[in-house]
């Protein structure tokens, strides 16, 4: 079978979706179909093009068995409604370029990239073929909850993705046509000890570390940690928060802690993939901040990797958000309130001060992702969908919600 996927996120990048766009179409791939991907220039999360794709126009590549076609897109360096239409048109208007390719017998496209969506919908009317949807986010939803500027404008205009499902049927989509596949496990089990890593990292080894690992932007708030650090400062000396990624907010986040002069507080670079497991269960704590008025529009991806490292998730996030469900199904950790620096912070000294409850929640952590996350079961999922897909006849729409 002949599959088209299109997203403007994939390999070389190892964080946000990505890796699950790749992990797919290198499975279909293995399968024995033939797979191209319609994608951008790699940039996530540090909103900056990877060297070695700088100033391209095309390129064509084979990786994992899978013929990657790349377009130029704009890439912003701050966020915002207009920065992000131009990043969504640019990658749009490549891709209409690259929709003529020999016809697929199933198209899927990825959002929360509206521009994805779209291609996929006018390659399917170009072929006269069936196409899917593969939502990540809701795209709409996100820019008015992430506090994006314009963003309560462009939900009005923008169709996105399932908390999500009672949103998609809002939009009209037939609810026998929404399938939930959750994303899965993409990294390794840990291999290095902690002193080992620790020591790799020049962080110490008496501490009681709470690491927020991945994207630092607006939707994640972390704004709440930082002042959470300025008011541990003078209570647990043992708390040490680390911030480990990039994103649009990370200057600011830096300027913010250097006016404060914390010194429990630091910033590490985005790290090498083989490490970043070992990392997270290098902690103690592993944090999700996100702003309170973040809901239904999103369940952040590192979830699977944090459940998998085996230690507890403190999430600073809406009772009523995905995040938080996704927390209290696994019972590997706690839920505390959003945008309230004190509440996080009394949730970690309890934390701190309990080895054995640590203990018992990044247990749970890991038996919820073996029985819940693995590749294998999300990836038939997803293989299944395709072949409902291939199934019609003509491009009627399938959906399916991820994570």
């Amino acid at each position: 079978m002949r599959i088209l996927m299109i997203g403007i996120s994939y390999a070389p990048e190892e964080t946000g979706i990505a890796p699950y766009t790749t992990g797919l179409a290198e499975h279909l791939a293995r399968g024995g179909h033939r797979v191209t991907v319609l994608t951008g220039v790699p940039s996530y999360p540090q909103w900056q093009v990877y060297p070695g794709y700088r100033g391209m126009l095309r390129r064509r590549e084979r990786l994992g068995g899978v013929d990657v076609r790349r377009v130029r897109n704009y890439v912003p360096r701050t966020q915002s409604v207009l920065q992000r239409g131009l990043y969504e048109a640019s990658f749009l208007r490549g891709g209409l370029t690259t929709i003529t390719l020999p016809k697929p017998d199933a198209i899927l496209g990825v959002v929360p990239a509206l521009s994805g969506g779209l291609l996929a919908r006018l390659a399917a009317r170009r072929h006269d073929a069936p196409y899917g949807l593969v939502f990540q986010d809701l795209t709409g939803p996100a820019a008015t909850q992430s506090g994006v500027a314009g963003g309560r404008w462009a939900s009005a205009t923008i169709s996105a993705a399932e908390g999500f499902r009672p949103y998609l049927e809002s939009l009209g989509v037939e609810a026998d046509r929404i399938h939930r596949v959750r994303n899965w496990i993409h990294v390794e089990e840990p291999k290095l000890d902690r002193m080992t890593v620790r020591r790799r990292l020049d962080l110490p080894q008496e501490a009681v570390i709470c690491l927020h690992a991945g994207n630092m932007g607006h939707k994640q708030g972390l704004s709440n940690v930082v002042e959470c650090a300025r008011m541990a400062a003078g209570v647990d000396p043992r708390l040490l928060f680390v911030l480990m990624g990039d994103g649009s907010q990370r200057p600011l986040l830096v300027d913010l802690a250097q006016r404060y002069r914390l010194p429990n507080l630091r910033f590490l670079p985005i790290q090498p993939a083989d490490l970043f497991s070992n990392i997270l269960a290098a902690a103690d704590v592993l944090l999700v901040n996100q702003r309170g008025s973040v809901t239904n529009m999103s369940l952040p991806g590192k979830l699977t990797s944090y459940f998998f490292s085996g230690q507890p998730v403190l999430a600073a996030v809406s009772a009523g958000s995905e995040t938080a469900r996704e927390i209290h199904a696994a019972g590997a950790g706690m839920v505390v309130s959003p945008d309230d620096p004190r509440s996080l912070l009394d949730a970690l000294l309890g934390l701190a001060a309990d080895l054995e409850r640590r203990r018992q929640l990044g247990q749970a952590g890991i038996a919820y992702a073996r029985a819940m996350l693995t590749a294998e079961q999300a990836l038939a999922g997803l293989e299944s969908m395709v072949a409902a897909v291939a199934a019609r006849t003509a491009p009627d729409q399938e959906v399916t919600v991820s994570p």
